[in-house]
């Protein structure tokens, strides 16, 4: 663990859980006891109620959980592999490590397509396009939240068809759609926002995995981009480059 930067803003519990939850993820074994918060105080060189109020944080993620007289530990929880490959696809990528995976429809609205969106779409600007704010689950919890973006014109009725089904996929096999592929993935980590933090039930200081990704149908033409916040302590991102 490294020292706190106490002129940066970002509040110092905030700082400490930040830490706890990247020495979690790169290899703590479950159900394995956190150092003492007096310990921890010490090691940071804050007092017992900063690491608290860290804790507190991870224990709301689920990463930690505190047992009465005993201390605190590492919750046994398997973060979950989403490959990304040639045919990405939220169900069928957990279907082995989740028994149910749902997608829900947030909202749907049609805009002149952002700049970015158009370039990833090759669309002109300012180009009518659907952007759907969804949340997938799986086995009830929700792993990632997303905005996608469609042609208007191509695909008029692609919120109806998500709402109705749940998939992406479903979806755009009912719109001709029968088979397409992911032309490029970027991924990066950033704190949550405010948004997130409630969509997918984390505590402040919770990091995300953001891809920003363009699938193309059998003809190579974009005709989806989307940006999908996945909960970094539940799932691991795999670049799958057999399929």
């Amino acid at each position: 663990m490294t020292t706190l930067q106490r002129r940066t803003g970002i509040a110092l519990w905030r700082q400490i859980a930040d830490q706890i939850r990247q020495v979690v993820l790169s290899g703590m074994v479950a159900n394995e006891r956190l150092p003492a918060e007096a310990e921890l105080a010490t090691r940071f060189g804050v007092n017992r109620h900063t690491v608290r109020a860290a804790i507190a944080a991870l224990e709301k993620e689920g990463i930690l959980r505190a047992e009465q007289g005993r201390g605190t530990f590492l919750n046994e929880s398997k973060r979950l592999r989403y490959p990304i490959g040639q045919r990405t696809r939220f169900s069928s990528g957990l279907q082995s490590q989740a028994q149910t995976r749902s997608g829900k429809l947030l909202s749907s609205k049609t805009l002149p397509a952002p700049p970015r969106v158009s370039a990833a779409l090759s669309l002109p600007p300012q180009t009518p396009v659907i952007e759907l704010s969804t949340v997938s689950t799986a086995d009830g919890v929700p792993i990632s939240a997303a905005s996608s973006w469609f042609d208007a014109a191509r695909f008029a009725t692609i919120a109806d068809q998500y709402a109705a089904t749940g998939s992406i996929t479903a979806s755009l096999a009912r719109l001709g759609i029968d088979d397409y592929t992911r032309k490029s993935t970027a991924v990066e980590a950033q704190h949550a926002s405010s948004e997130d933090l409630d969509l997918l039930a984390l505590s402040p200081g919770a990091i995300v995995l953001l891809t920003r990704s363009v699938d193309v149908d059998a003809g190579g033409i974009p005709i989806q981009y989307g940006e999908s916040r996945f909960a970094a302590d539940r799932v691991e991102l795999f670049i799958d480059n057999t399929g």
